[in-house]
């Protein structure tokens, strides 16, 4: 394996990686000033349900937006779309509001695009969409469309897109929901972490320079599952290794028989269920499982049973701070993909856009 040196392989998704909290604050600008807020807000009417509907990384960043949504009493909901095109009366039932947000990088992702088309056409569901394109078929296939352009990226992978997208419908939450402490929260939150970017992806680098594993396991729940699951993919597809994600406390429930040293286990702990979880880390290491934690704040005992910790220290709350976890996860894929001399740029079988071709009737 080599080096993890700072080569060509990966740079551009590095410094996006790194760019986040900048990117943040640009598009949180722009999102605010946009008629396009305003007019997603209108379409907001009491007791809708928000269904938020992607693809991949856009699929957990659902997860993420629905989970803080329902925590600003906005009910809500993540389905992949491909889901919802072939099991609709899964989720649509006759009767009930529905608000679907429809999300896409590239606003050109074939699924997203086609079930935007059905609600819209077949459903009579007027549809929002967010993304950091413009004038692409999902922005025609919707009644609003929000754009984050600054947060597109040059790399494959989606990094600054995921986090910047995921604050972007956090401030839509607030905004409707008339949360002006949380949404000023969402908006001290790039302040807050950017020092965190000065130390910590240095030592991260050294501890990937220094293990090898042969899989990777990302625990967490409640608000952080969808960011844990984001976790797993940026490993999977950055570093081409086999990554699996978890509710946390359902790890002991049979999973938990691949513990061991060449197994990473990392723990995204929420101030909610801190206590369980460090129960839970304490006894993989006793299994003797590799351990990486990151938290807001590490106290003694997780630091004793961690073999690498994050802490981020934030002073936002909880739902808030969602899009600082998923930046450790980010850098461990590009690290271990350089490591195992791998281009994370470019990564094995993937294309930065899925575009299927239509099916022809014969």
């Amino acid at each position: 394996m080599k080096s993890v040196e700072l080569t060509e392989h990966g740079q551009h998704t590095l410094r996006e990686i790194l760019s986040q909290p900048r990117c943040w604050t640009a598009c949180l600008c722009e999102l605010a000033a946009s008629a396009e807020l305003h007019a997603a807000i209108a379409l907001a009417r009491p007791g809708v349900e928000w269904i938020f509907i992607g693809c991949g990384t856009s699929y957990y960043l659902a997860q993420a937006a629905a989970s803080t949504f329902s925590y600003l009493n906005l009910p809500a909901r993540a389905v992949p779309a491909s889901e919802l095109l072939m099991y609709p009366a899964l989720t649509l039932h006759a009767g009930c509001a529905y608000l679907p947000v429809v999300i896409s990088r590239s606003g050109r992702t074939s699924e997203t695009v086609r079930v935007a088309e059905v609600l819209e056409k077949e459903s009579n569901l007027r549809t929002i969409a967010i993304s950091c394109a413009d004038g692409q078929p999902l922005e025609a296939a919707c009644s609003v469309t929000l754009k984050l352009l600054d947060a597109d990226e040059q790399s494959t992978v989606m990094t600054r897109s995921f986090t910047s997208m995921l604050l972007g419908l956090q401030y839509l939450a607030a905004t409707i929901s008339g949360n002006d402490t949380f949404r000023r929260s969402l908006l001290d939150l790039p302040a807050q972490v950017e020092p965190l970017l000065e130390d910590i992806p240095q030592r991260l680098r050294l501890f990937v320079e220094s293990r090898l594993f042969s899989a990777f396991v990302f625990l967490a729940q409640g608000p952080l599952f969808g960011i844990a699951s984001e976790c797993m993919l940026k490993v999977t597809e950055s570093s081409s290794s086999y990554a699996q994600v978890f509710h946390s406390l359902e790890f002991r429930h049979g999973p938990k028989s691949i513990a061991g040293p060449d197994t990473l286990i990392t723990f995204l702990m929420s101030d909610t269920s801190y206590v369980a979880e460090v129960e839970l880390l304490e006894e993989m290491k006793a299994l003797g499982a590799t351990t990486m934690v990151i938290a807001n704040r590490v106290d003694s005992r997780a630091q004793r049973a961690a073999d690498f910790a994050v802490e981020l220290g934030l002073e936002s709350p909880e739902y808030a701070r969602l899009a600082a976890f998923v930046i450790w996860g980010q850098l461990y894929g590009v690290y271990y993909g350089i490591k195992k001399g791998l281009n994370p740029d470019s990564p094995k079988n993937l294309t930065r856009v899925v575009e299927l071709r239509p099916v022809v009737s014969t």
